[in-house]
């Protein structure tokens, strides 16, 4: 389960940046399955409007809290 959840924390990680860089110049890696909440997600919700490069970081940074408590988890065990 743990497992799980580390490919998960990873993969907001690497959508949150890819967002990030798909929003400031084409993404052409990956765009398909990193960038879906970059492309589907934040044009849907007009409170994001202007702050798309914040919402792609703010993904990231989940990203990175789930891994920390993922790997933080492990160490109490």
């Amino acid at each position: 389960m743990r497992n799980v959840i580390r490919l998960a924390g990873a993969f907001l990680v690497a959508a949150g940046i890819s967002g990030t860089i798909d929003h400031l110049a084409v993404q052409p890696f990956w765009g398909a399955i990193l960038n879906v909440f970059n492309r589907q997600v934040i044009p849907r919700l007009d409170f994001l409007t202007g702050y798309e490069i914040y919402a792609n970081l703010l993904v990231a940074v989940v990203g990175a809290v789930v891994l920390a408590a993922a790997w933080s988890h492990d160490d109490q065990a």
